[in-house]
This record gives C-alpha cells, structure tokens and sequence, in this order.
C-alpha cells in the first residue's frame, strides 16, 4: 500500500528557491516509480534539480538524514538502477544542453541530452558520437555515461569509458570537479584529499598484484558493465583521469555528471546492410568468426522468436513477412566505409564469403539503399520493445545482458536454449550484438504474488545461467549496467579482492551510503528477486505496454504533466490500488489523473510514431474522455455534426467581435472558466485571429476536375494572419494560375474531418460527420478517380480515416500542389530564410518532403528547427489548456527567435496559431508563401526582428 501523504522529511529538501521543484504528489511518484526495468519502487519524493550547486545541496541534505538519492534521466534503463524508495533526482528537465566544438571533433554535453539530439547536432560535421545504444532515441547521455554505454557498432573501442574526454562531477560532500581544467589535480588534492589519496593508493593496489591485472584486463578485453570500471587503474595514472573514468559506469552510486565532453568518431557515410538468415541459430553463430574478420562493422543476431516478431514491423519488406520461420535465426550484417569505392570493394570481397556460409536459408543480399536499410535498423533498434510487447498479457518482460569471447558465442546460445526449454520459457528470445559476442535474451515471468513460484522457477534459471556465462569466461553484464539485477554476483565474477576494492572504492566517495544503494554492488546474493515489478492489465490500447520510455521524447505535455509511459504506468497503479482495496491511494490517483491524464494530453499520436509496439496513448485518452461525456453532451455532440456550418459561422463571429474588444473578451472567458471549467470554456487571448469566411461550394462542377477539394473549417472559424490569405484561397488561386480545375462539394461549408468529435470522445458525432462526408465526397466525384484534397494536415489525417473504407484517395493540399501545381508555376521572388514548422499530422502522413520541397522552392535555406516537434495545439486543446502549447513550443520557439529567419511556415491553420503565440511573430501556410512567391507583383510577407545590439542589421 503506498502512502499518500509525503515522507516529513522531504519537506526540508532544498528547492533552489522554487518550491515546486520538490513533488511529494502521490501521482508524481507513482510516475516516476517506474523506468524500462522490472523493478518497482516508489520514490518518497521527485526533484527536479536546477544545475550542479542545487545537485550538491540535495546529496549534502539527504546524507545527513540518512535518505537514499537516485539519479534520473531517460529512464531507460533496464537493470534496475534508475529506481529507488528514496529520494528521485530529474536530471533531464534542466540539463538538455548540447554544444559542438572543434568542428565537431568534440561535443559538450548535459545529461538531459538525447543521443539522437546530440547526433543531429553533428550531423552536419560528418562526427557522431560513439556509443550507439539501440535506444538512442529516448536514452540520455546521462545514463549512457552512468551505464558505460556502447551499442550495435562502437564495441569496446568506441564506447563511453574510450570516447570521453572529460566531465564536472558533483560529489556526495557537494564538491564539484572538473577534470578538464588544467589544475584539475591540484584543485581535487585540495577540496577531497581522502579521495585523491585512496585513488592512488587502489591504483597502486590493483598494479601491485599480477592476478588483479590479469582479471581485469581479461574482463574488459569485452564489453563489460559488471560491477565498477577497475579497468581505469590500469589505463590513468593522474587522480582526475582516475575519478572521471570510475565514475563513468558507476550507475550514479559514486557522483553526478553535471557536464561531460566527448572525443566524436566519423560518421562513415557509405554501409551495404543484409538481413542473412540461416535454417539455425547455432549456424548463425558459427558464421560470426569469418564475418568478423571480413571487416563486418555491425553483426546483430536475431533468433526465430525475433524473426517472427520483427516479420509484423509495419517497415518489414516482402522477404521477412513471407519467411515461414520454424528454427531459423539471421544476422543483420553491415559494411561501412568512408568512400563509394572503398564500400565496392569491400562488398565485393565480402560476397564469395557471404555466399559460401554454410547453413543459408536464402540468398544473402546486402543493400545500400538508404530506406531499405533504414527500415532494417528500424526493426533493429525497436525489437526489444517489440519481443516485449508480443509477450503475453499481464507479465514481466525480463531483460538479461551477457558477454562471452565470441568463438564461446555458439556453445553460449546451445546451452541458453537448453536452459529456456528446461524451465518452461517457451517464449524465451535471444538477440544482440553478435560480433562482440554480446547477447540479450527476454524471458516472460508473471510476479503477481510475494509467494508466486514463477520466482523460485526465475532464481533457479539465474544461477544455472551464471554458472553458464562464467564457465565460458564471460560477463553477466555487457552494457546494461549492473543494477539491481547482478549487484549480488559481482564478488563471484571478480573473486573477493577485487570486490573489496570496489567496496573501498564506493567508500571513498560516498562515505554514507546514499547514492543509488542496492545498486552496482550488494551482499545479498537474492537481492535480485526484491522488488520484482508486476504488470496488472488495465487498458487494451496500451496493456502491451513495455515501459520503455521511447514515447516520452516525441510527447508535448512531457515538460507539463505526464508523458504516454507515465499516463500508462499511472493507470496501472490505479488498478493494483483497485485489486489491493487500497481506496486511498486510487482516490488520490484518480484525483490528479483527470489533469494530468486526460486533460493536457494532445492525442496528437505521436507517441505511435515512436513506439515499437505501435500504441497510441491517445486512443486510450479518447476512450476516457468518451466515457466522461455525459448523454446529454453526446446527444449535442450528434446535433452540431448536422449544423456545423452554422457553428463556425458563429466561432468566426466571435473571434472577430473578441478582436475588436479583446480585453474585454479575454476578461469575459477567464470567468467563465473560472465558474464553468477549464476544458468547458476556451480561453480567449488578445494576439489570436480574427475569424475567417465561409467556405463556398461549386454551384458548377467543372468538366475534368483533377480532384474534389474540402476545404478546412479550421479556415473558416480562424482567419489569416494580417499579412497573409489563408492556405484555402492560396491553394485556389495556386490551382487557377496552373490551369487545375477543381470540384468543391456545394455542402463544403457544412463538412469536417470529424476530428473534433474523436478528439473529445463523441463518437456519435464523428460517426454522423463522417457520414455526411461520404455523402458528399462520392456525389461529387461521380464515379470518376479523382483524389479528395485538404489544405489542413490534420484534417487530412481525419479525412484518411472518415473514407478509408470507401477506398478514396486523400491527399494533403501540400503533397498535391508539389505534384500537380507547382511544376507548372514559375517562381519570381524568394526568401533569405523559412523556418519550417512540420505538424504531428505531417509526420504521420508522410507529407514532410513534400513540405520541405515547396520551402525550398521559395526559400534559399529552409530551416526545421532541432528542437521541433508536436506544438500541443492539437485543435482546441491550445485554447483550453493554453500552458500545454507553451511547454510544447519552448525550445523551438527560442531556437527559432535566435535564427531570426525571413519567414515561417507550416501546413496546418491551428498549429500556425500556436507556433505565432510561442515565437511572436506570423507563421503562414507554406501555400501562402508559394502564392505570394509565385504572383508576379505580390510584397512577400515577413517576419521582422530587432537587429542584435551593435548590429545594423536592416
């Protein structure tokens, strides 16, 4: 049963002056309880830290109460480390900070940064970084430092612990130290000099005996993440090299990563890539030593559970969908080279080897284009979350992540299949980075009860599985971490001198035990089976859920309230509250989640986009909106689908007369959502359009029309900027200068993609609008094969669901004018700049190269910010929850202000509205900026900004 009232001592937690900083919220913990792991233990507070001084005050207070601290980031972690019943430190919120230096050869990075976010940056200078962990979308570099991350490509060479170059740490004591700066010795002898002189003095321990040097220089001749990094006493000499390169790997139990530069490697930008499938697995790993020493840069093994899994990826080709899979296994085998020719010749030496491996299942083919191979990484990089999400309903996906020599690797996988079918796992998985003979395999496990026997039957599995891996000379941990999972095997697989070095090691710098314990290293050999996570069935849309955390860097409410994880895992504790009769907790839960849950979610469908199980949180929030309405908003839900035209005719009337009186008006909704509600009355602000026009139908149906064009009513309730027409009339006057006829229902004015209603949950208004919508769309097109054509993205999207079924063709307006139009116009004049906003409904329907496409064509440079993603708009939830756009929009907003481009654009009316609102200044459809751009005579709007101080700037 979890408390609902806050721990008393967390009240005196340092804030760093905002008190809001420290959550004590029940739904904030129960949040943030769970990470990719399956461990679960409630945090008696969240932090979310300021900067390192703040990080200091918080390890000094809670040392001296006694309290556990773990540290926080991307929550991807799998073995347990980013869990804790203490106190919780976010450090992603604040600590996003990324900045490319010589050239890119290094990068400065905080450890709120995504990998992704920081590969983007260096993108342009052909560097990458080198660690290269499947989870680069949504993992940190901060748990990628505390983990020793490495990845599919880097191996041992390129991993964290050989890449970085230097870091500022903040100790337990509060000392923060750069081991950059030039007197980075000297400073640390200084403020720690118990530490500096028990670096030294286990750096010479470790040296002085030769089967210490032996162990470890055999152990990390692998990938190994297996208790504390020792290797750094054989490799640094100097306390500051000595203290970064421990830390690294340490899984937050000895410091924090305030900051951290890393040497960069070169992307090489010229790979053949294959799906090689074998008739075993045994075969597959015995291929691995010539495929090795052929040169293969990546070799990533997939077994048949993976191959069946992989087949339902919705990027899988004809190939793996049509494989019959019985006992197949395959490597996904990669070349890379710097040079077309060097990757010819490479290839070319590669494929008589290729050919001539013995137990093919096929024809090994390997491919340089560039979608094929993305759609195979694609499968790659989400095949965990995938095996994960196929397993079955309500249990525990169980990730282990074991190193042997590679010429071990196949006797290693004969003996893991053996002990799956000895203990029942039938649906046991076994993938990963075969050429650095590093695996992981996925068990299925059901913890609903303390007394359960799944747990006997998974710690019996664990020793014979230990016994296996050190037999063969291997690591219990690659580059998972150690966690909570392995912290009881470390003294077996280092022997007892090593593990007191370690023991004396997490002394010196965290003398009271407070950082992350349980973690990294522990005296209990079953502390494994503790605190072993269950997974109760709460919701069919998001039940397969595997925690993973991918969704949360694509959600917009991530910074706000809750991210897709959080909503799930949230609805997951209300149910165990539920099935505990903890009425309570559920109460306290169910109180918050309205908010939280429901209210500033922007079921825009963007955690799909990232999700390898395909959920879309947003059904789920649907569902629960449905299910709030009550009969008589669902019955005026029906009635405003058959007078819609009427109703936007009214929200146009009043956006104009607000605009006129707009103190007025704001003043008149702030009441009446005072006594009314937030999500019952939308806020007016001084800054939004006016409304727009009606939009007029054909009276005449055109001979040939090239397509049936709806326009959107999001025009016709908001107008245009001030300077611009709006994407309707711009879209017709594109067509009627390109000689494109088109047929407009005569009902236009009356239609709508529905998305109103299914955003709210009025089913039975969507249901009757898209009706009506079919109605029209097939009157007008008579039988002929035209497309349906929208001048809004997410009215496109609506439109794609309200006709599939009728197997109509829609297009978005910005697809079909880069088609149709734009070949056939001529462009007189274009802009220095255009920051370009794409929609979540862009990204969805594939539209953003056509999008791009148009920008280019009236743009010298075109600019997607870094930081862009959904603005949290989401029809009129901008309105009804105006701070949701506003954590949305932040970063893209400020990276677009210190761009200054010449104009901005989007494709969706709504989205312009808040991405106007965020930066302060006019964003157009890009059909606007293609009218104005191609009208001979037409002034091109632009964006004015204050010139730089010292700047004359025009």
């Amino acid at each position: 049963m979890l408390s609902t009232h806050p721990d008393s001592g967390t009240a005196a937690l340092p804030c760093a002056g905002d008190a809001t900083r420290v959550r004590t919220r029940l739904i904030d913990r129960v949040a943030l309880a769970h990470d990719a792991s399956h461990y679960l233990l409630t945090p008696s507070a969240v932090v979310t830290a300021r900067d390192a001084a703040h990080v200091g005050e918080l390890m000094r207070a809670c040392a001296a109460r006694g309290t556990p601290l773990t540290f926080r980031s991307g929550g991807t972690s799998l073995s347990g480390q980013a869990v804790t019943s203490g106190v919780l430190v976010d450090t992603r919120s604040d600590f996003r900070g990324v900045q490319v230096r010589d050239e890119g050869r290094q990068v400065w990075v905080q450890p709120g940064a995504t990998v992704r976010s920081v590969n983007v940056r260096l993108a342009p200078y052909g560097r990458k970084l080198g660690p290269d962990p499947a989870s680069e979308s949504a993992c940190t570099l901060g748990g990628v430092i505390a983990n020793n991350s490495s990845g599919m490509a880097c191996g041992t060479e390129a991993n964290t612990y050989r890449t970085l170059a230097d870091m500022v740490a903040v100790l337990p004591s509060g000392t923060v130290v750069d081991t950059g700066a030039a007197d980075a010795d000297e400073a640390l002898a200084a403020r720690e000099p118990v530490l500096y002189a028990g670096l030294l003095r286990l750096r010479d321990r470790v040296r002085s005996r030769p089967e210490s040097v032996r162990r470890i220089r055999a152990q990390f001749s692998m990938k190994n993440t297996m208790g504390y990094g020792l290797n750094a006493f054989l490799d640094f000499d100097r306390p500051a090299d000595l203290l970064a390169h421990v830390v690294v790997g340490s899984e937050g139990t000895l410091a924090f990563v305030a900051e951290a530069v890393f040497d960069t490697i070169p992307v090489k930008p010229h790979a053949a890539t294959g799906l090689v499938v074998f008739d075993s697995l045994a075969a597959a790993t015995d291929a691995l030593p010539a495929l090795v020493a052929s040169g293969a840069a990546t070799l990533e093994l997939l077994d048949a559970a993976s191959l069946r899994v992989a087949a339902t990826d919705r990027v899988a080709g004809p190939a793996l969908r049509s494989l019959a899979v019985e006992k197949h296994a395959a490597l996904l085998v990669e070349y890379q080279e710097m040079a077309p020719d060097e990757l010819a010749a490479r290839t070319e030496r590669a494929a008589p080897l290729l050919d001539g491996l013995p137990g093919l299942a096929g024809e090994a083919v390997l491919s340089d284009d560039a979608r094929a191979r993305a759609d195979l990484w694609h499968i790659r990089k989400g095949l965990y979350a995938a095996v994960a999400g196929a397993r079955p309903r309500g249990t525990t996906a169980l990730l282990e992540d074991v190193v042997v020599p590679v010429p071990r690797l196949s006797h290693t996988c004969t003996e893991l299949t053996r002990l799956f079918a000895e203990y029942g796992y039938a649906g046991a998985v076994i993938f990963g980075h075969a050429k650095d003979g590093n695996i992981h395999f996925m068990l299925d496990e059901g913890f609903e009860q303390p007394d359960d026997p799944s747990k006997s039957r998974y710690a019996r599995f664990t020793e014979e599985m230990v016994d296996l891996v050190l037999g063969e000379e291997g690591s219990l941990k690659a580059e998972h971490g150690t966690g909570r999972v392995m912290a009881g095997h470390v003294r077996r697989q280092y022997g007892d001198e090593l593990f007191d070095v370690m023991r004396e090691l997490k002394g010196l710098f965290d003398p009271h035990g407070v950082l992350n314990p349980g973690v990294v290293l522990s005296d209990d050999p079953e502390a494994y089976l503790h605190d072993l996570k269950s997974v109760p069935q709460t919701d069919p849309e998001v039940d397969r859920c595997v925690e993973c955390g991918f969704c949360e860097p694509v959600c917009p409410s991530r910074d706000l309230t809750l991210t897709p994880r959080q909503r799930i895992v949230v609805r997951r504790g209300m149910a165990a509250a539920r099935d505990e009769g903890d009425h309570e907790t559920l109460a306290a839960l169910q109180a918050d989640y309205r908010y939280a849950g429901v209210e500033t979610c922007a079921a825009d469908g963007m955690c799909q986009t990232a999700c390898p199980v395909m959920i879309d949180t947003g059904s789920l929030v649907r569902r629960l909106r449905a299910e709030d309405r009550g009969p008589l908003v669902r019955r005026a839900g029906a009635l405003a689908a058959g007078h819609w035209s009427g109703l936007t005719r009214a929200a146009s009337l009043g956006l104009s007369t607000a605009g006129a009186v707009p103190a007025p008006a704001a003043a008149a909704t702030r009441l009446g959502r005072r006594l009314l509600g937030t999500e019952a009355v939308p806020e007016y602000r001084p800054g939004l359009p006016r409304g727009g026009r009606r939009r007029a139908g054909r009276a005449a149906d055109p001979a040939g029309p090239a397509a049936v064009f709806l326009p959107t009513c999001t025009g016709a309730m908001f107008g245009p900027e001030s300077d611009g027409t709006g994407s309707t009339a711009a879209f017709r006057s594109l067509c009627a200068r390109a000689a494109v006829e088109l047929a407009v229902p005569p009902d236009a004015d009356g239609l709508c993609c529905g998305t109103p209603w299914s955003s709210k949950g009025l089913t039975a208004g969507k249901e009757r609008m898209h009706e009506l919508v079919r109605r029209s769309v097939t009157s007008v097109q008579r039988g002929r094969d035209i497309p349906v054509v929208c001048d809004a993205s997410s009215c496109t999207e609506g439109l794609r669901t309200a006709l599939a079924a009728d197997g109509i063709e829609v297009l978005d307006a910005v697809t079909f004018v880069r088609r149709e139009v734009l070949p056939r116009l001529q462009v007189h004049r274009r802009w220095p700049s255009l920051a370009l906003h794409p929609t979540c409904s862009s990204v969805q329907l594939g539209l953003d190269a056509d999008l791009r496409g148009i920008a280019e064509a009236v743009a010298d440079t075109v600019i997607v910010p870094m930081a862009w993603g959904c603005c949290g708009f989401a029809g009129d939830r901008g309105l009804l929850h105006p701070e949701l756009t506003a954590s949305a929009t932040a970063a893209e907003a400020a990276e677009v202000r210190a761009a200054a481009p010449a104009a901005l654009a989007s494709c969706n009316r709504t989205c312009e509205i808040g991405m106007t609102r965020a930066v302060g200044r006019p964003y157009h459809h890009v059909l606007e900026l293609l009218d104005a751009a191609t009208t001979p005579g037409e002034p091109l709007p632009r964006a004015t900004w204050p010139a730089p101080a010292g700047s004359d700037r025009r």
